[in-house]
Order: C-alpha cells, then sequence, then structure tokens
C-alpha cells in the first residue's frame, strides 16, 4: 500500500509537470504569434483585400482599384504595393520601394536609438551671488551641451547665511532659463535640496 500510495504521488506530480510545460509552451507560442500579426506588413501577394485605395509614389490619391490591376500598376513602375492602413474600408496601400523603406527605417530607428544611448546629464554649478559675466560663460557652457542633445542640471549651492539669498538664487535660475530659452525647456522645475536648489534643462 505505501508503494502504491508514493508512486500515486509520484505520477500526479508527473503530470503536473507536463501539464505546465505544454501550457507555457502553448502561451509563449501564442504572444509571439500575436506579435507576429501586430508588427506584420502585408506587402504585395500577401494583401488578401479584393480592392484597395491606392496611394502613389508621389503620394497622389489614385482611387480605389481592384487588388489585381493595383499589384499591376505597382510592377508597372518596378516598385511594391504595401497595405499601410489595413483597418480602413477599403484597406489604405502605397506604391513605394519596400527593401528601400525598410532600410531607411531600420536607419532611422538606429539613428534615434544612437542619439538616446549617447546622450548625458551635463552638470552647471552656480551660486546666488554669480555676476553677470560668469552668467554669460555658464550660458555658452550650457549652449554647447544642448547643440550636442544632452541635458544639462544645473545646480546652485547656498554656503554659511547665504541660504537666506534663496530669492538671489531663484533670479540666478531665472536668468539661466530666459538666456537658453531658444535652445532650451525646462524638464524639471527650480526645487531646494537642503542647501542646494536644483533645475533640469533638456533640448527642444
Amino acid at each position: 500500500m505505501v508503494i502504491i500510495f508514493y508512486l500515486l504521488i509520484f505520477t500526479v506530480k508527473l503530470l503536473k509537470c507536463f501539464y505546465n510545460i505544454f501550457f507555457r509552451e502553448v502561451s509563449i507560442a501564442s504572444i509571439v504569434r500575436e506579435k507576429s500579426k501586430r508588427i506584420n506588413i502585408n506587402v504585395n501577394e500577401r494583401i488578401r483585400a479584393r480592392e484597395v485605395r491606392v496611394i502613389g509614389a508621389d503620394s497622389s490619391q489614385m482611387g480605389v482599384l481592384p487588388i489585381h490591376k493595383a499589384l499591376q500598376l505597382a510592377a508597372s513602375l518596378g516598385m511594391d504595393l504595401v497595405e499601410i492602413s489595413p483597418m480602413a474600408n477599403p484597406p489604405v496601400c502605397k506604391i513605394m520601394d519596400y527593401g528601400k523603406y525598410k532600410y531607411e527605417l531600420s536607419k532611422r530607428q538606429s539613428k534615434n536609438k544612437k542619439q538616446q544611448n549617447t546622450a548625458q546629464i551635463k552638470e552647471i554649478k552656480v551660486r546666488p551671488k554669480t555676476d553677470e559675466h560668469d552668467i554669460q560663460v555658464k550660458l555658452n557652457h550650457i549652449r554647447r551641451f544642448i547643440a550636442k542633445k544632452d541635458k544639462v542640471k544645473v545646480t546652485l549651492f547656498f554656503r554659511g547665511r547665504e541660504v537666506m539669498l534663496k530669492d538671489m538664487g531663484k533670479e540666478v535660475f531665472n536668468k539661466i532659463i530666459s538666456g537658453v530659452a531658444d535652445v532650451a525647456v525646462v524638464e524639471q522645475r527650480p526645487k531646494f535640496e537642503g542647501r542646494v536648489m536644483v533645475m533640469l534643462l533638456m533640448p527642444k
């Protein structure tokens, strides 16, 4: 009886293991297929609609055409018929060089990713009594950083009794904000952190 009992326990655990593996694999496969459907673009013969609204390679409206005529038109121009709005009635297709389009899209995405990865946060330090000449120097530094698509953290330090000069600190920050308003915007408004006032600027 003891042996039978342990065999039953082992069988239940084994069945549970197979159940989890099977349904997990099915679930993952379903997710992958669903994602493929969402990102898939129908091109040429993969377009299933009987008729489509066609946009020319020069973005001109060419009206609603039977799919075979739209395909012939694209082929006569040495281009592809790409379904850009499958949910429309009828679906909207554009005549284009799909290979070139994918290449340019990939290049653009790679460039955007590279810019995001290389963007940095630079820091500029000022004081409540920073004079006009020094502020202009700081503004030039900020402009140089912003031109490189970097963000700029402006930090204002209060020493000793300078903490009583908060209004002067705000005035310095306002001068900086207005001095670079044509190239930068405030991402994080000035705020106090103990004896430090901080704000964050970002490119427009």
